[in-house]
């Protein structure tokens, strides 16, 4: 077998076969093919696409480049949940101590936050003394024995992917469908869990921009899962404005531990009791929607779900004590207001804008080895429908120097559109796939 003749098989609109897919997977990973040519095939998939047997058997090699999880030593039903990224999203924080709370376990793996997006990693360390090293029989006992842990992912993981989304990133090649789904449900099937619930972002803070492809996706990765022999639901929601109103590390945990005391009824709690549901409903917590959703806000209601994340912050070595007092947590020394500039409604948020907002105070990375700040960010105060006074404060700046703030105000002020009329918000939720 050779690699110029797979290159212009699929150059041609022809489909590879499960040994071809697997010699070339296993010869990337090995270095016996080398990135020009994996360059030319991924170039060649990204303009002729591949089919769902294609799409299913690269992701199943993919898989097999590395280790697995075996969760069998868990107790119970293990889920996973995963975004296709976006600004403001701490879903994670939120989610996983109420499904936990629900008895359903969470198993999970995260990254760190890259360019205008966060990463759950980076948040969870707003914590002092917290710890995502953590792997192997602790990962599982802690998962058996708190109901959820969240750790950083590990190279033995699904190492072609890795190599792949590389040469991708480098190559023009991420927006390719089948490449995107391989990439997420490699990890997620090699992370173990019986249910894999996902949150497929739409707008223009996502990477799918339109719903149509959105739900494209969603269908696929569904697809893949299916005969991967998992339960795997998809949830298309929008992410045309950041999800809930704080974008930055320490922010968005203080809006997280706001959210699991129940004094947050926004897009954020929607997202969550949404994503909770399915879970719980695969998971066989719950016979019906309106049974796990109840499930749900009682976890909140009763203060079970913060419980669990304190329990869950002690785990793994952090201080805790912030978790009832998010005083404790990181804090800007700067705040400065962003008053809008004329009345009206707010028709519109970039959200992509917002999030580079936060990265440029340094609440995010340019590159992968830059240090972040966990105490910058913004906090919006008015959403897509919202009324706004003149003079009326948009959102708050935290950062660390009066030229910083000052700088991301003007900044954040161009990120909102006001117009005269009314808005509707379009709905949230756009679907679930199952």
């Amino acid at each position: 077998m050779r690699m110029t003749d797979l290159i212009e098989k699929k150059r041609d609109g022809g489909a590879l076969s499960r040994e071809e897919i697997r010699w070339m997977i296993e010869g990337y990973t090995k270095g016996t093919v080398p990135d020009y040519q994996m360059s030319a095939m991924a170039m060649a998939i990204y303009f002729r696409g591949m089919d769902m047997d294609e799409t299913y058997e690269l992701t199943m090699a993919m898989l097999d480049s590395g280790d697995r999880i075996d969760l069998s030593a868990v107790s119970g039903i293990k889920a996973d949940k995963h975004s296709t990224g976006g600004v403001g999203d701490k879903t994670s924080l939120v989610l996983c101590p109420m499904v936990a709370a629900c008895g359903v376990k969470m198993a999970k793996l995260s990254g760190r936050g890259l360019g205008h997006t966060g990463g759950t990693i980076d948040k969870l360390e707003s914590f002092p003394g917290f710890s995502t090293a953590i792997a192997g029989d602790a990962f599982l006992r802690q998962v058996d024995r708190v109901g959820f842990a969240i750790a950083g992912q590990t190279a033995q993981l699904c190492p072609a992917d890795k190599k792949l989304y590389a040469l991708r990133d480098v190559t023009a090649t991420v927006a390719s469908m089948p490449l995107i789904v391989s990439s997420i449900l490699c990890k997620k099937l090699a992370a173990g869990a019986d249910v894999i619930v996902l949150d497929v972002k739409c707008g223009s803070g996502a990477f799918m921009q339109t719903e149509e492809d959105a739900f494209g996706l969603a269908k696929a990765l569904t697809e893949v899962g299916r005969r991967a022999g998992r339960r795997v639901v998809a949830v298309v929601t929008d992410m045309d404005e950041p999800l809930g109103n704080a974008v930055g590390n320490a922010l968005e945990v203080k809006e997280a531990l706001a959210a699991l005391r129940g004094e947050y009824t926004g897009d954020l709690m929607e997202l969550c009791l949404t994503l909770g549901t399915q879970i719980l409903r695969e998971g066989g917590a719950a016979a019906d929607d309106g049974e796990a959703r109840a499930m749900l806000e009682k976890a909140v209601e009763s203060g079970a779900a913060l419980e669990k994340f304190a329990e869950f912050v002690r785990a793994q070595g952090g201080d805790a004590a912030a978790v009832y007092d998010p005083a404790l947590l990181p804090q800007a020394p700067v705040q400065m207001e962003v008053p809008a500039a004329a009345a009206g409604t707010v028709g519109r948020i970039h959200a992509e804008d917002v999030g580079l907002v936060s990265m440029r105070l340094g609440g995010g990375r340019a590159a992968k080895d830059d240090e972040i700040d966990l105490a910058v960010g913004v906090v919006l105060h008015k959403k897509v429908g919202d009324p706004v006074a003149a003079g009326e404060s948009l959102g708050t700046i935290h950062a660390r120097t009066e030229a910083a703030a000052a700088e991301a105000a003007d900044m954040l002020r161009a990120c909102f559109e006001i117009v005269p009329d009314a808005v509707t918000r379009p709905p949230f939720i756009k679907g679930v796939v199952r």
